[in-house]
């Protein structure tokens, strides 16, 4: 863990004490790279999807088309509304997850807001259905690239982990606080995963709780705060207001 933190921090100190170089090199796993390089890296993982995620994104995608070219012709349902929003915010969120701005040299990955669609789409329709959409993504992380040592961590790290996320719909006016619950609840969820079943993984001499509390603070905490950070830009409050109140 050391060695990790002390990569992070090189990461940090590059980027800033040297701004000039900002434009050349960027960190990835604690070493230097050209930016070219680092843009391929960065969308480098959107190569390994799979066949049937693809084909699955696609048709979430094209069901919301659809439901647009429709609900202008016709009334609209509102529980076909949630479901296709839902099917939107899904397909977003799983393709963002699969950009990776920044690679942790012990493994997990800093991502644009992957997570602030499903926040969002709770925001809009309440608890009830961002639960829903939650597990369906959870279930499709799964289904891309399982992770597997015990089905209970299979629930931890791929269903209720993501499910929980749903629980941001809990503020109804307020999508900030929203988005610190479901981001504590997957971080709950992925630290007691990593303290039963990856605890191995721990620096020898190293508290297993601590190392898993540091590691996911890392990755969910980091990923936490940028969709926090994004949810504060005043551009991007003004349209998530106005469409929640056309919603």
């Amino acid at each position: 863990m050391k060695s990790t933190l002390r990569a992070s921090m090189n990461s940090l100190r590059f980027l800033f004490i040297n701004p000039q170089l900002r434009t050349q090199y960027f960190m990835e796993g604690g070493e230097s790279m050209p930016v070219f390089e680092y843009l391929k890296t960065m969308f480098s993982k959107l190569t390994e999807l799979k066949p049937i995620t693809i084909a699955i994104l696609v048709i979430l995608v094209i069901g919301f088309i659809v439901y647009l070219a429709l609900s202008k012709k016709k009334a609209e349902h509102y529980n076909t509304k949630v479901v296709v929003y839902a099917g939107l915010s899904i397909a977003i969120s799983f393709v963002l997850s699969y950009i990776r701005l920044y690679r942790w040299p012990q493994g997990g990955s800093i991502t644009p807001a992957s997570m602030l669609p499903l926040f969002v789409f709770a925001y809009f329709f309440g608890v009830k259905a961002g639960l829903a959409a939650g597990t369906a993504y959870g279930l499709l992380q799964l289904i891309q690239g399982p992770y597997i040592v015990h089905w209970v961590q299979v629930l931890l790290d791929y269903v209720i982990a993501y499910t929980v996320l749903g629980f941001a719909g809990y503020f109804k006016n307020n999508l900030h606080k929203g988005i610190a619950l479901g981001g504590f609840l997957r971080f709950f969820c992925s630290f007691l995963s990593g303290v039963i079943f990856f605890g191995e993984y721990a620096p020898e001499g190293m508290n297993t709780i601590l190392y898993s509390l540091l590691v996911n603070l890392l990755i969910i905490g980091t990923e936490t705060v940028i969709c926090l950070a994004v949810s504060f830009i005043p551009q991007v409050k003004t349209m998530l207001n106005t469409l929640k109140n056309r919603i």
